[in-house]
């Protein structure tokens, strides 16, 4: 039997709004090489989840160039450029959002932005505030899939575990919110969600 389905969960972040460093950096570094070795050592995506658990990005900053002093120009100028790294949200998936906000179905959202490169994406996309609220990990020292932000999530909007549904695109955040006790899709894209959803028995 399906489970009955009280709350909807989105993840931001590929979801509904499209991140690459890589547009910005294939200008700042034009050598594949380079860049490959940048993201691979320097700020790398372990690193960037780090600073984004409450830590000041100043002294994140600080830190990596204490370890690369040679990178310090493109340490400095990864998130002086976050402007360029979020282009576009996707206008289908961002629509069904819309939608299901806009019924009588209870949806809240959960980023593991830091805040600097959120309040970006809150002033580029108004509809990020048209859902009940917002959860920002990295304010609260948290990143997914660490279960015990799905748990605050839950705290902090009154959700049911249970009757709760999280849509991510990746494979570790939806195993991290099953582990928290709520049910999950992976994202593929709009048409795939629309159907998923519809099995739960959720249309707009």
């Amino acid at each position: 039997m399906t489970a009955e389905i009280r709350h909807i969960v989105y993840d931001i972040g590929q979801v509904l709004v499209h991140y690459d460093p890589l547009i910005p950096f294939k200008r700042i570094i034009p050598d594949e090489e380079k860049r490959n070795r940048f993201f691979a050592e320097v700020c790398t995506n372990a690193w960037n989840h780090e600073q984004d658990r409450g830590r000041p990005w100043t002294e994140a900053e600080a830190e990596a160039i204490a370890r690369h002093p040679e990178e310090a120009d493109n340490i400095r100028a990864f998130r002086a450029n976050w402007p360029e790294m979020i282009p576009y949200c996707y206008d289908d998936s961002v629509a069904l959002f819309r939608k299901l906000a806009a019924s009588e179905h209870d949806v809240t959202l959960l980023t593991n932005f830091a805040p600097d490169t959120f309040s970006i994406c809150r002033a580029r996309y108004p509809f990020l505030e048209e859902g009940r609220g917002i959860t920002v990990s990295g304010e609260i020292g948290m990143v997914k899939p660490d279960r015990d932000i799905f748990e605050r999530h839950a705290e902090t909007f009154g959700l049911t575990p249970e009757a709760t549904l999280f849509i991510d695109d990746k494979a570790e955040n939806i195993e991290g919110a099953k582990t928290a006790g709520w049910h999950g899709i992976r994202f593929i894209d709009a048409a795939q969600l629309e159907h998923d959803l519809a099995r739960y028995g959720i249309t707009v």
